[in-house]
């Protein structure tokens, strides 16, 4: 699901970029609400008594702290790729939407220009007609 956007694929407009702004803004909301959602886990538990642990409860806490910081790792790196990839396919459908555009535009200019040109051998065939009906008439 990995799709690669080269720059020069992307036409930036001036509202293009204040969508990639607010975009952008949103994913760093994103990463950091992900942060802070799990940096309780990294910190270590603060106590107002610190009460001495035998060494089997201190060794059992701290493979819990390491279990829990490697999940914790797993999950973030996960989310993180996902991140990428997300970021990578909303570029390709902006990519792919500009270019859409760009067709439909062509199109109506193709469209137009098919428009004119009937409309031309239209008011000809007419002229012609009128001439063909004077010279009968005459």
């Amino acid at each position: 699901m990995n799709a690669t956007i080269r720059p020069d694929q992307i036409d930036e407009t001036p509202e293009a970029e204040g969508d990639l702004a607010a975009v952008s803004e949103v994913e760093a909301g994103i990463r950091e609400f992900v942060r802070n959602d799990i940096a309780y886990l990294r910190r270590p538990a603060m106590t107002t008594e610190t009460a001495p642990l035998d060494a089997t409860a201190e060794a059992t806490v701290n493979n819990v702290n390491s279990l829990i910081q490697r999940v914790a790792g797993t999950s973030l790196a996960e989310i993180e790729k996902l991140i990428s990839e997300l970021e990578s396919l909303r570029d390709l459908l902006h990519a792919e939407g500009q270019r859409v555009q760009r067709e439909i535009s062509g199109y109506a200019q193709l469209s137009q220009a098919a428009m004119k040109s009937t409309r031309m051998i239209a008011d000809n065939v007419n002229q012609w007609k009128r001439a063909a009906d004077g010279l009968r008439n005459s």
